[in-house]
């Protein structure tokens, strides 16, 4: 069974960046795309960043120039760099991983943004 675990999360004052990772644990076979969505309270979840199996990245308006995703040499993780954060960047982030027949999440990990 596929378990995505997020880590990396927390508080951090603004202007201030965070590292999230997020690693599979049990088999995936083959990815065509992994991502990292935010929800913030009362909101819906969006897509903050996502990377294609052949490299190709598309990021959020708001988090351009800030964020930044990338895969690890380990198979199936993933990173989410983020730079200048601001408070409207508070959410819960979740990973996502997307293969042929399945769609995987991970549990979330809370990122506060705040002085």
């Amino acid at each position: 069974q596929v378990r995505l675990v997020e880590s990396g999360g927390g508080l951090v004052q603004p202007g201030g960046s965070l590292r999230l990772s997020c690693a599979a644990s049990g088999s995936i076979f083959s990815v065509l795309a992994m991502g990292w969505y935010r929800q913030a309270p009362g909101k819906q979840r969006d897509l903050v960043a996502s990377i294609s199996s052949t490299g190709i990245t598309v990021y959020a308006d708001s988090v351009k120039g800030r964020f930044t995703i990338s895969r690890g040499n380990a198979k199936n993780t993933v990173y989410l760099q983020m730079n200048a954060l601001a408070p409207e960047d508070t959410a819960v982030y979740y990973c996502k991983i997307v293969a042929p027949t399945a769609t995987y999440w991970g549990q979330g990990t809370q990122v506060t943004v705040s002085s």
